[in-house]
Parts: structure tokens; sequence; C-alpha cells
């Protein structure tokens, strides 16, 4: 270490934007404080800078009240004194999905940049864990850095630090991603407010300054040390220049400075002379006793889970798509829409937010945001399908039969799709400005005879399906050019199994009255049940037994994985942001209960068994609990108990196998009348390993069964975005969710996988009591999973891009009769490439190119082959900014190698 030393002072405050206050009162101490330090840098030219630690969001906020200010605020970030960016809002990484981490990134480099700068750091100071392609992602953005205070070294209640073995022997490090990109890592190893109140008085700093120096000089590699000078929601420290200059005063053989996180970097790489430990792939505090890992925010209101991932996958893997499709056709992609969309859904990706772990107001606020997010989706969703669907030609139905109505089906997935679609759809409309009168139009809808008709598909073969008829119905059209047109009309919903449907494409069925009584002829038409507790298709076998419990066959490896879709009870004395079982208790199973076991549904393309546990479970914790609670008792230390008097917990489980499905969905629904517990679904896979896999950011990620020797906590949660997966020599299992985010692997012999269905805790937890009756969850709760056996390498047997395609719901248009340039089973783009995983399709703001971006779920390189159904385009090589990037095909057809682990992305220019 040098024996210069260097104070890098650096002015900051870590805003949560909401947490433990609802959004509008931290609004009203945001605005105090940028009023605040608008005026102190105004005032002393001393106080050199600020970096707004809540990301660009931050700007939005205050000028949303203060837009007077805009003009000064502009002037002091060009001038470099108020540092902006790379992120639009401090989210939480790993409850976040790949896509919406880097619109994230996209949309916080566009707003700072109008401003003229961007700090480009990687900047994860409280993210609850770091995702491991964090490296690759922020190295495609330019940005050669993070930094960030959890993941490798052991924190305790508050933020506190404890000694112990250190997976890097400073708090500089190099930090490695699963495909070898290299930042460096800046860990905040006596946090994010290790230099906050900076003493004037001479005898208060000279001890303040002997401590934290000393803290510092502990874990830093070099003499430039790092003090970061605000805490959560910190007030300025208007008397810096002072402090700074006392400090100067006293220690006169360090060089104290108000620095900013760019020159601070590069005075640690300048004066780096020594190796540094390399760090790889996921930080997830796996060398701590694990208490504090705050992985239980992955359960706390479920809800906001599932409504983000319903969110996430309508924008980008269904509205992103369907308008670049329809941006093909001559319409224009609708960016400010996206943006707003995309902005409205973000601000509850904080990880305050997202977390769950945030006072009931804030998550109130939470479920409004959703909605507005999926409203602006939906509506770009409608009128870009629209688009599309009166290109496809559907002429050839008129051959087929009378009263033919056609209606489109689309793939947003990235790999060809069959599954069951339910659509809603018009037999006939009566518009108002028809002149009738209103009884007259009711009594001609509902004499309409909606019997004797067949669904078809494109090439004139009958479609098994059912009907149910809706009977009259109000609707009405929005015109662009003209006033709202209502109608009423006879409608039917229709439920039937789409065939081999391109990825990113589409395919057209009509239902009709047949001309020829041979379209009536339905090839296959048999059940998949035997009996009334067996289902089977060709790949898969599942028997039910008298406790509800599943055996699933894979017919292909002659697997058979037993005893799945037990439920689990606990209770849990912990609060939203860690689990807590209470001592010495015994989980309570469905394990042996009888259930009651019924056919709901039987048709030639899916068969469905609901299976009911009438159960019960304690009400709540005891009053041991609710007394340390208000004692603030840290949660491990808990010796609260449940009750012993017992609610009822009655669980609908909708089991279904469709006739080509190569998993087995199921669907629970219950009323939550209980306090104080956790629900787990747990799925048995006997399959010897030491590892497995869970979906995570742009990865795939392999994690230890065993955590490490320093790990504590009976429970070893983890997260996960769309599956787990235990696999083994010849057999694996996939279980795949929609808004399930906490899983863990028991050590029970048996590797089995228990998913969170429900974690019902009364506390925010951490530095004081904040009580959030409504984080009980009590109330409808309905939950949805896949399970999907396969050959043992998930990607290789296509049951990772099964578990993908499940979080994409189908879309379907009803059209008319016309003709049209695409055709049946047309899809602008088609490609290839091994263990590739498909992950978006947009249109790039600046540019106008058509943007496809892929990751490399295997550690081995493989190749991407891409087809251009639009013939002889220019296709570059892009990165997660999309920028464009070297010139890699002018032809129809390209093939690029893609290297392990690799985000890929391609923009394509129209010719």
């Amino acid at each position: 270490m040098s024996k210069k030393r260097t104070a890098h002072i650096i002015s900051h405050t870590h805003w949560d934007r909401e947490w433990y206050l609802p959004y509008e009162k931290h609004h009203m101490l945001l605005i105090q404080l940028m009023d605040t330090l608008l005026h102190t840098l105004e005032r002393d030219p001393e106080f050199k800078s600020f970096y707004l630690d809540g990301q660009t969001i931050i700007l939005e906020d205050y000028l949303q009240v203060r837009p007077e200010k805009k003009e000064q605020l502009e002037a002091y970030i060009r001038e470099g004194r108020i540092h902006i960016g790379p992120w639009y809002i401090l989210q939480d990484a790993f409850l976040t999905s790949s896509e919406a981490n880097l619109r994230n990134l996209q949309i916080g480099h566009q707003d700072a940049a109008r401003y003229g700068t961007i700090a480009k750091v990687g900047y994860f100071p409280d993210t609850f864990g770091n995702m491991g392609q964090a490296p690759q992602i922020l190295r495609q953005a330019g940005i050669d850095n993070a930094m960030f205070g959890r993941g490798v070294k052991p924190t305790g209640f508050n933020n506190t630090v404890s000694d112990s073995d250190y997976e890097s022997s400073f708090s500089e490090l190099l930090w490695e991603g699963p495909d070898g990109s290299r930042v460096l890592g800046i860990l905040f190893a006596n946090w994010y407010c290790n230099g906050m109140e900076v003493p004037t008085d001479e005898k208060e700093a000279k001890e303040y300054w002997e401590r934290k120096l000393a803290d510092a000089e502990k874990y830093a590699s070099t003499g430039e040390l790092l003090f970061m000078n605000g805490c959560d929601h910190q007030p300025i420290q208007q008397d810096l220049s002072e402090a700074i200059r006392m400090a100067r005063k006293l220690f006169p053989d360090t060089d104290f400075v108000h620095s900013n996180v760019a020159d601070y970097l590069q005075a640690v790489n300048r004066s780096m002379d020594r190796e540094l430990s390399v760090v790889k792939g996921e930080l997830r505090s796996q060398r701590t006793d694990g208490w504090s890992t705050l992985v239980n925010t992955a359960s706390a209101r479920i809800y906001l889970k599932q409504m983000n991932q319903q969110g996430q996958a309508l924008l980008e893997k269904v509205a992103e798509p369907l308008a670049s499709f329809a941006h093909l056709l001559g319409k224009a992609y609708p960016h400010h829409l996206f943006t707003y969309a995309w902005k409205t859904l973000m601000q509850n990706h904080p990880h305050d937010s997202i977390c769950g772990c945030s006072v009931d107001e804030v998550h109130r606020e939470m479920v409004t945001r959703f909605d507005k997010s999926r409203h602006v989706a939906e509506t770009i969703v409608d009128d870009s399908k629209r688009v599309i669907a009166e290109a496809v030609d559907t002429s050839v139905f008129a051959r087929m039969g009378a009263e033919a109505r056609p209606l489109v089906v689309f793939n947003t997935t990235g790999w060809d799709r069959t599954g069951v679609v339910t659509m809603e759809l018009d037999a006939e409309r009566l518009y108002f400005r028809d002149g009738f009168p209103l009884d007259e139009m009711s009594r001609r809808m509902q004499a309409l005879d909606v019997s004797g008709r067949t669904l078809v598909d494109a090439e004139g073969r009958a479609v098994p399906f059912t009907m149910q008829d809706l009977s009259l119905q109000f609707g009405y059209d929005l015109p662009d050019d003209k006033f709202r047109q209502p109608y009423m009309c006879r409608r039917v919903s229709l439920t039937f199994e789409a065939q081999n449907v391109p990825a990113l494409g589409v395919a057209v069925y009509a239902w009709l009255k047949p001309a020829d009584p041979a379209l009536s002829t339905v090839a296959d038409a048999a059940s998949l049940l035997n009996g009334d507790r067996v289902m089977e298709n060709a790949l898969l076998r599942v028997e039910i037994a008298e406790d509800g419990s599943l055996a699933v066959t894979d017919k292909q490896t002659g697997r058979t994985f037993r005893d799945l879709g037990v439920y689990e009870n606990t209770g849990d004395i912990g609060n939203e942001y860690m689990y807590k079982q209470p001592n010495g208790e015994t989980a309570l199973t469905t394990k042996g209960l009888k259930a009651d076991i019924r056919v709901v549904e039987d048709t030639p393309y899916r068969a469905t068994v609901e299976i009911v546990h009438e159960w019960s479970v304690p009400a709540s914790g005891d009053a041991v609990f609710e007394q340390e609670k208000r004692e603030l008792v840290y949660f491990p230390h808990r010796q609260g108990q449940r009750v012993k008097d017992m609610v009822p917990l009655t669980i609908r489980t909708q089991v279904s196998l469709s006739r080509s499905g190569r998993g087995v969905e199921l669907q629970a629904s219950f009323n939550n009348q209980a306090k104080d517990h956790r629900l787990r679904a747990l799925f048995p896979t006997d399959v010897e390993t030491a590892v497995h896999r869970a979906d995570s950011i742009f990865e795939i990620a392999t994690r230890d069964n065993e955590p490490a020797a320093e790990w504590e906590n009976p429970s070893n949660a983890q997260h996960q975005q769309a599956f787990v997966d235990v696999s083994g020599a010849g057999a694996g299992l996939t279980v795949a969710n929609l808004g399930l985010q906490e899983y863990e692997v028991l050590r029970d012999g048996r590797n089995t996988i228990a998913v969170t269905l429900l974690r019902s805790v009364s506390e925010l937890g951490d530095w004081g009591l904040f009580p959030t009756p409504e984080a009980q969850c009590l109330g409808e709760h309905t939950v949805r999973m896949e399970i999907i056996p396969h050959s043992g390498d998930g990607s290789a047997s296509g049951a990772f891009a099964e578990a993908y395609s499940f979080q994409i719901p189908w879309t379907v248009c009803q059209t008319g009769v016309h003709g049209g340039p695409i055709a049946s089973g047309y899809a602008p783009y088609r490609w290839e490439g091994g263990a590739l995983a498909f992950s978006s399709m947009k249109v790039n703001e600046a540019s106008g190119d058509l943007m496809l971006r892929w990751f490399n779920m295997e550690a081995a390189g493989t190749e991407l082959g891409l087809h251009s159904a639009r013939g002889a385009e220019s296709v570059y090589k892009s990165n997660v900014l999309e920028e464009a990037g070297a010139l890699v095909s002018e032809g129809p057809s390209l093939s690029l190698p893609v290297g392990p682990y690799e985000i890929v992305t391609l923009g394509v220019k129209r010719k």
C-alpha cells in the first residue's frame, strides 16, 4: 500500500423511493433534500459534487413538483456537480426479469443522455444479492466496474459488518461473469454510509477519522480510501466543506478530497499494485450464517411477484414482438407508449418495492401501477394484433363453409409451440347504428343458432374443440376516425389445441358451418383419461394417489417421479425480509391426507382432474411471538410458536395434461385465513446430484444443494425466475412457475424441489417495528406451475424451452375473410441455435432498427442461425444498449458463433 493515502468523500443519499413510509411521504422528503442540494451547490463552490443514488427517476420525481428548477438542475448536471445514471431505478436484480434489467439500463441511459452526461458506474448498493451476468451486462454497456454492498461479505442486523473468512482479500476485487467478462468490483465493506455526518468539531473529528480511516484501511488494497457521505434518505451535509477542512488540519498525511465515483475509480486503477481476488458468478452471501441474506423477500407478498411476472411477460414477450411484427408491416412502433409502460412498471421494481418489504400503503399503490402498465401493454397488443390479422390471408375459408369466423393465433415465444388456446369470438353483431330497437337486437342475437359449426385449420382439417355459449353480450368499437360504435352480439368461447405455431409467427383457424360434412370429422377424438385418476398422452403418464399426490412417468426415459404436489405448511415468525420457522416445530403436510378427486374436463385435447384437500392449519403465531416483535427481538433468536387453534385451509388443485403436452400443469387455489405461516408445494426428484440449476438473469445458474460450511440457517431458500431444475444421469425434473420466485432444494435425501406458494407475515422487519397486517396475505390466491420431466439435459431435451414458453400467454385475434400478404404458418424470422434461449424482439428508438436478442444457456459455444422471410437484410452485432456494431450479414440468412453464456443482440436494418 502506498504511504500517501487519499480519503475520497463521495456525497450521496441512498434514496429508497418508498419503504418504511408511503411513497408520497418519501417524495416530500426528496423535494426538501433536492432543494437543499441545489442551495448548497449554489452557495458553496467547495461542495464539489453529489451522486443521485436513486438514479434518473429521482429527476422525474423532483421536477414533478418543482418544474421551475429544471434549468438549474440541468446546469449542475452538465457541470459535473450532480452525477446521474446509469439506471432508471435501483432495482432488485433477482426479482425483475432479464429484459426488465436491460430496460432499466437502457432507459436510465436515455434519460441521463438528455442532460448531457451518464455516470458509467455499475451501481448496486443494496440489491439483495447480485446476478451472475452483471459483469457481462455492464461490459456490454461500456461500464468496467461494479459497486455493491451485499453478496460477498457477512452482514448482520442493521447492516453491521462481522469479521469472517472473506471470499475477497480486499474491498476491491475482480468480479467475473460466467462468460468470462470481468469488472473491477468495489465492495462497500463498511457499508455505503461509512462517511456520513463528518464532524466539524475538532475533538469529535479526530475521534471520527481515527476510527473511520482504520476501518477503511482494514479492507482497502490501495491508499485510495472510500467514504460514502450519506445513507438512507440522509439529508445533505451542508457543512461538509468545513468538515473536510478540519480533517485536513488534523491529518496532514492524508489527502481529503470531496470526490466523485469516476475520480475514485480512476485513482484506484492508477494505484493498484497487487493481484486482486477473483469472485465468480452470483453474489448471494453464501459464505455467511445464512440469516441475513434477505432471500425470503422473494416470497413476501407473492401476489406482487405474480402481477409483476404478468406485466413483464405481457410487455417484453407479447407487446414488443407483436408491435415489431406490425412495424414490419408498416405500422409505426409506439416507442412513447412502451417507455411509459416500462417506466410505470419499473416504478414497482426498486428493491424495497418489488421485494414486498415495505409498509402496506406502498404495496397498495404498487397494485395500481401494475394495472396501469398492463392496461397500456394490452392496448399496444390489441392495436398490433389487429394490424397483423388484417394482413393474414383468410380467403381460403370462404370455400370451406358459410358464416366463417376466422381467428389468428399468435405465438410470441421464441420456439415453435403447440398448446391449448381459449378465445372469445363473436358469432354475429348488430350495431346500434343499424337502427334496430334494443329489444329487437337482443331477440335477434339470442335467436341465432350457433350449433352445427366446426373449427378448421388453414388446410381444411377439422380441429377438436369445445364451445361455451356466452349468449348475449354488449360491446363497442373505438374507431380512429369516428365516434364509438356500440353493438350487441352473440358471443361464444372456443377452446382447442393449436398445433405447431411457428416461433414469433401465426396460425389461422376458422369457426364455420362446413360446406362438406367431411369437414366435421375429427381424426383423433380419443380421451386422455384412463379412469378418473390416470391421464396419459404420448409422452407422459400421470397417476393420482388417494392423497392427491402425483406419480408422473416420462415415457421417453421410463423414469417415474413420485409424491409430486404434496403441500407443506409451517409457522413463520420472521418478517417480510426473512423466514423463521418456530423452534422444534414439525411441518404439516398433505401426505396421507385423503383428498376428494374428480374429473372436471375430458376433451380430445385436454384432461383435467380436480383434487380438493380439506386441511386445517394453526391460526397464527402465539403471544410470545407478539411480545418478541414489540421488543424487537432479532428474528433468529425468537422463541415464539403457533397457537393450538386451527383454521380451515382448503386447497383446490387442477391437474391438466394436454394431448401434445410435454409437461403437467397445476393450478392451485385457496382462501388463506391463517396468519404467520408458509405454504409450499413439494416435488421430490429422487435424482442423485450435488447441484441443481435455476433460471436467473440471462443465465441458468448452477447452485450447490448443500450450503457452505458457514451456513447456520436451517432454510436454504433461493431465487428463481421461470424454473428450477434437478438433473442427473438419464433423468431430470424441471418445475416451472408463474411469479413464484422462491424455491429450496431440500436436503431430505430425495433432492425435493420445494416451491413457496404463500408466506404470511406481520411486520416489515429490519431496523424497527413496522406492522404490516396486509402482508399476512389473507384471502383468495391462485398459483400456477408446470412439471416437466426430461432426459437429464434440460437444454437439449427442450424442457427449458417449454418452461420459458409456459411464462408467455397465447394471443388470439378474430378477423374477417379477406386476402393478405401473410399465409398461415408465417413468421418474419426463423432461427436455430442449440442451447440458445430467445429473449426479445423489439425496435430501437434511436435507430429504428429491429433488435433480436438471445443468450447461451450453456458453458459450450454454439452457433446461431437466423433466416429472414423478408429477403436480404443488413444485420449487425449489437450490445445490451442496442448500439450498432460490426456487420455480420447482408443476405437473407446468417450463421454466427455464440460464446459460452454469451448474451447476443442482433440489429436488423430495413432495406
